[in-house]
């Protein structure tokens, strides 16, 4: 992937903008006395879907217009928040969407794309066989087939690492990764703002695809069967994504649903924010890596906040 130029840093950062406002980063005391170490949390929870997904729907539904492609509908799979960015883009663009969901999904993920004008198509049993039949119905009802990795994503989703590195510079960050977008645009991020912050990326112990590829130097298949973090439940990586991972990143982490839960009642408590289980991935690696960041400044993202109300609930009654 070529690095960003400053007019396209510019012009997503206006599409974005016009949207939202920038997210705050904030260093929670109570964080910092867990970890031993000085803490920056960025809130991608606060966007108006919930989830740091929005940025990127957003600047590849506008530049899509620009080409004057799409204008028949486009269609997408998703575990929630991917699907949200671009039913809630789609709108703004005056474009019909389509999403296509796993059986079982996110039932309040599921409402809130409906709410935002998708039709939703629930099918497979899990994303990869969702993504398979999105792009079966893209052929044959003529729409746009929009992946869950591309250029412009990862583009609209480094807006919010470049606020990021733009107001803190931590020795490391710990980055959630589920089909990679959000890791990639970190790193493409620090490569735009000239930083030195290594970049740990995070997936979760029960769907290990990009860990294994990670070790092998090449794409590696894995089940899934994680409960809490369906936002890392990736089985097949993304080739593209892969190779900027491998190039960029400087180490992959496995957290189990036990840590990702214990992180959600640890970000309720501490800070009075919810997250979803990939959302709080990133403060479960660094609570596992708890003895290696004593005295450091460690970046954390609360890349979502979508998790079903029962989930939650359940999750905020386990073992403190």
């Amino acid at each position: 992937m070529q690095p960003f130029t400053d007019a396209e840093v510019e012009n997503a950062q206006a599409v974005v903008y016009a949207a939202m406002p920038p997210t705050p980063q904030y260093a929670w005391p109570l964080l910092a006395q867990r970890l031993g170490a000085e803490v920056w949390l960025k809130h991608e929870n606060h966007t108006p879907v919930g989830a740091f997904k929005l940025r990127g729907g957003l600047v590849y539904m506008h530049q899509l217009r620009r080409r004057g492609l799409g204008g028949a509908g486009v269609i997408s799979a998703t575990r929630g928040n991917h699907g949200q960015s671009i039913a809630l883009a789609a709108r703004r663009e005056g474009v019909p969407a389509t999403i296509v969901v796993p059986l079982g999904n996110s039932v309040e993920k599921n409402a809130a794309m409906r709410a935002l004008g998708a039709t939703l198509v629930e099918h497979g049993q899990d994303f990869q066989q969702s993504r398979e039949h999105a792009a079966a119905l893209a052929e044959q009802h003529g729409l746009h087939f929009v992946p869950s990795f591309h250029r412009d994503l990862v583009l609209g989703v480094a807006t919010g690492w470049i606020e990021f590195f733009r107001a803190v510079q931590p020795d490391l960050v710990f980055v959630p990764i589920g089909q990679g977008s959000g890791i990639a645009a970190c790193a493409m991020a620090r490569a735009f703002t000239g930083v030195k912050t290594r970049i740990l990326g995070v997936v979760s112990a029960h769907a290990t695809a990009y860990l294994d590829s990670f070790r092998a130097g090449h794409a590696v298949s894995a089940p899934v069967s994680t409960v809490l973090a369906d936002g890392m439940a990736c089985r097949v990586p993304d080739a593209d994504s892969l190779a900027l991972i491998l190039r960029e990143v400087d180490e992959v982490i496995a957290v189990s649903d036990d840590e990702v839960a214990h992180a959600m009642r640890v970000l309720f408590s501490d800070t009075h924010n919810v997250a979803e289980g990939a959302g709080a991935a990133s403060l479960a690696a660094a609570l596992q890596q708890r003895d290696r960041l004593q005295g450091q400044a460690v970046g954390l993202t609360l890349c979502g906040g979508n998790v079903d109300r029962e989930l939650f609930a359940k999750v905020l009654a386990g073992a403190p």
